[in-house]
């Protein structure tokens, strides 16, 4: 047994406790113990939303078996003799991520629902709660890695478009840019055709490495060491052209560093933002967090609409490659504790303290 659930058996010993654990719908106390209601002849797990049974009416029990010994039937409300609600949310979740990863077309809003046993409205809202991003979502970008896959591996991009689950080339194109990042036949070359200018500098915050396609910025990397920022672009971008800046690249990277140096004077260079739909909804909620605030993972994740995502808020923040543009600098822990940074927990603390003068 966890000391977890080793807490939860000490904490409810009592019967006054247990009826307190009722009387709080007390979640932490499900599975240590069961109520029966002497009046209705149903038993319920402590967390159940029926109606509050009055004390002399309520009866104890440490199993389900038990409460059945005793004449009671399972509530079908709570249903305390099948697995917790939020367990079977899961498992059907699960269930419909598989059906997206293993049909070879995309499975509609309507199949999944049925598939879990739930009305589509309801299905969508569980599926978002859980994973994050919504079916549509989640099926976008399970192809768009399928695409990927077919792109190495098929002999033409007309079948890796079909095998990836596309049933026509107008669907597959009109959606190329957003999965890929770059057209079919560049990725097909591994990114072969795809320029990327960059340009090493020095700012307050120590070497900076700016980076741009012709979409837009789509790197500024920060260190100690230059060549580890060349390092880590080649890495991103393994096959594609990198190129020094011109003049007029040169002119971002400059507004990039005093951007870097002092975030209060804005910044209205295009992005190139690449990632899948759960990081570009976390990316742009940071956006919207002021210069000279902060906010914690777990509001980023209530912000977005996902409450219960902080672990993949943090993975998110911490998979972002354009620094300070997209400030995950402003994300820290719950307590107000800083927490790991790409760039270094110092650069972070400087970051935050340069914008708290600004913002006075």
């Amino acid at each position: 047994m966890s000391n977890r659930a080793m807490n939860n058996v000490n904490q409810f010993q009592n019967d006054e406790a247990k009826y307190q654990a009722i009387v709080d719908r007390n979640a932490d106390a499900d599975d240590v113990f069961y109520y029966a209601v002497l009046t209705t002849g149903v038993y319920c797990r402590p967390s159940c939303s029926a109606r509050l049974a009055k004390r002399e009416n309520v009866s104890f029990h440490t199993s389900c078996a038990d409460a059945e010994k005793a004449g009671y039937r399972a509530c079908k409300r709570c249903r305390p003799n099948e697995m917790k609600k939020e367990e079977r949310q899961a498992l059907a979740v699960a269930k419909a991520c598989r059906l997206i990863e293993e049909a070879e077309e995309a499975p509609d809003l309507d199949a999944l629902a049925e598939a879990a046993g739930m009305s589509r409205f309801y299905f969508h809202r569980v599926f978002k709660s859980i994973t994050g991003v919504t079916p549509k979502a989640y099926t976008t970008a399970h192809r768009g890695n399928r695409v990927r896959e077919e792109l190495r591996d098929s002999e033409t991009i007309t079948e890796a478009i079909y095998d990836a689950g596309f049933n026509s080339n107008g669907r597959f194109y009109a959606n190329t840019e957003k999965l890929l990042g770059m057209k079919p036949t560049s990725y097909r070359k591994g990114g072969a055709d795809t320029e990327i200018h960059f340009a090493l500098g020095e700012c307050t915050l120590g070497s900076i490495l700016v980076a741009a396609s012709e979409k837009g910025i789509c790197s500024i990397l920060l260190g100690d060491d230059p060549q580890d920022l060349v390092q880590d672009l080649q890495d991103r971008f393994t096959k594609a052209t990198l190129k020094g800046g011109d003049d007029d690249f040169e002119k971002w990277v400059a507004q990039v560093v005093g951007f870097v140096d002092d975030p209060s004077i804005g910044f209205d260079l295009p992005l190139d933002i690449r990632g899948t739909a759960f990081q570009q909804r976390v990316w742009k909620a940071l956006g919207d967090i002021p210069v000279g605030s902060r906010m914690s993972y777990a509001e980023v994740a209530q912000k977005i609409g996902s409450p219960k995502a902080v672990r993949a808020v943090a993975s998110a923040c911490a998979s972002n490659h354009i620094a300070v543009a997209i400030p995950c600098h402003r994300v820290v822990r719950s307590d107000g504790a800083l927490s790991g940074y790409r760039w270094g927990v110092e650069r972070k603390q400087q970051l935050l303290d340069c914008e708290a003068v600004a913002a006075q």
